[in-house]
């Protein structure tokens, strides 16, 4: 999606009578490489374009959407005719600086990225040639151009790489299914050998089945396990939520609502995702949202900054071409703790590590009741198996107000930066008839 397509669809709507007008552009290309039971099975590229014109007429808005082959005169009268449909709003377009970002990331050809799986699934078939192994290796490259009738312009354009790999195991009627991911970190391939070792672990872990500890019990959730904690607490610091009364936190702005060790932070530059401006063209920034327990403040758009009289801090994102800004964050880090995941393990007389969890999670109420795909027993400080048909719940923002004790073992989990988190008192309950 180029630029003067951009700039010629802004001045067709500007020439037909709207007091004001937006063009948002997103063009994706992936180079996937997928392998399937141990083999490689796939090589594809893709590249997909889209254009969404958002107008005012008579002060009320209008957005149209198109994908691919874009008709410009047909783009505008549909954003127009949308608007007739809708209710006056408040224009809210960025009139600030313009912008051009730099893209630090790095494009992997297939060529570099066929070797980096072909070992990575050879180093497991040595260890256990009984299993099946899925990986896919895929590089991504974002552009987003953002114009506005008020004169600002904006682009830049994100580039990164992923690996996702599952194994899955057999036994008899017992299935194991392990998964992980990795996110590479700069011009160079990831060290395939970090996942792998992540991977063996949890293999050697479950080679054994355990009965899972029944009633109130401490839980330790690693990385992968722990977003379920921090995407409840994400919705309820949103300044939409905040405002519109359904998030608990909506009027406790300054109280001490979780443990004293629990600090989470927002940093746009951390992660391997760039994204410098948000997609009303503001620039996403630093924030600390929760200082020891402490909820500091919450992260809006521009129309909710509005409303609550305060300032957007660049968090306004579409989700998909065909909605509106609303608040999101971007890489939500949570400073971890000193302790090594064996130190955590160790402090547990009789638990349960959770890794990997079935389904949904919490609501904004923080009650949960979720099913674990991969968990093992704790007993006197030890991991002595795996355990299977159980079952945990309780409530979030109870668990976290309790003391919680964060582990060492920072990683990246999709928009999160997080350690493994100990909290106290869930219920756990299991019908596993081993």
């Amino acid at each position: 999606m180029n630029h003067s397509l951009a700039e010629q669809i802004l001045d067709l709507a500007q020439k037909s009578a709207v007091e004001a007008a937006e063009v948002y552009c997103a063009t994706a290309q992936s180079q996937p490489v997928v392998f399937e039971a141990n083999r490689l099975k796939q090589l594809e590229s893709s590249t997909s374009e889209g254009m969404a014109l958002r107008v005012w007429v008579e002060g009320r808005p209008g957005l149209a959407v198109a994908y691919g082959a874009v008709e410009p005169e047909i783009l505008v009268a549909k954003a127009k005719a949308i608007a007739q449909l809708n209710s006056p709003e408040e224009i809210e377009l960025y009139d600030g600086p313009c912008f051009e970002g730099e893209d630090p990331g790095h494009w992997f050809e297939t060529s570099q990225l066929i070797p980096w799986g072909g070992e990575a699934i050879a180093q497991i078939l040595d260890r256990y040639p009984d299993v099946l192994c899925g990986l896919t290796l895929e590089c991504d490259r974002e552009t987003t151009v953002l114009l506005n009738s008020r004169g600002f312009r904006g682009s830049y354009r994100s580039t990164g790489l992923s690996a996702s790999l599952g194994v899955e195991w057999v036994r008899g009627e017992d299935f194991l299914g392990i998964y992980d991911d990795l996110d590479s970190q700069g011009a160079t391939l990831p060290d395939c050998q970090t996942l792998l070792d992540r991977i063996f672990a949890h293999l050697t872990w479950a080679q054994d089945h355990a009965p899972a500890p029944l009633g109130s019990m401490p839980v330790l959730f690693t990385p992968k396990a722990a977003t379920l904690l921090w995407e409840v607490l994400e919705e309820a610091m949103s300044g939409k939520a905040c405002l519109e009364g359904a998030s608990p936190w909506s009027q406790r702005r300054g109280d001490r609502l979780l443990a004293p060790n629990l600090t989470l932070r927002q940093d746009p530059q951390a992660g391997d995702d760039y994204c410098p401006m948000d997609d009303e063209g503001m620039a996403t920034q630093a924030l600390t949202l929760i200082n020891q327990g402490i909820f500091e403040r919450m992260y809006c758009d521009r129309r909710v900054g509005r409303q609550l009289s305060q300032a957007s801090t660049g968090n306004g994102f579409r989700g998909s071409l065909g909605r509106y800004p609303s608040p999101g964050l971007v890489n939500l880090i949570i400073t971890p703790g000193s302790h090594s995941v064996g130190e955590l393990v160790g402090m547990i007389p009789n638990g349960l590590v959770v890794d990997q969890i079935l389904g949904g999670g919490g609501d904004l109420s923080g009650d949960f009741a979720i099913n674990v795909d991969l968990g093992y027993r704790i007993d006197h400080g030890e991991l002595i198996g795996r355990v299977k048909d159980t079952m945990i719940a309780g409530n979030i923002y109870n668990a976290l107000n309790r003391p919680v004790v964060l582990g060492s073992d920072l990683r990246w989990v999709g928009n999160y930066l997080t350690p493994s988190v100990l909290v106290e008192g869930l219920s756990i309950v299991s019908d596993d008839g081993d």
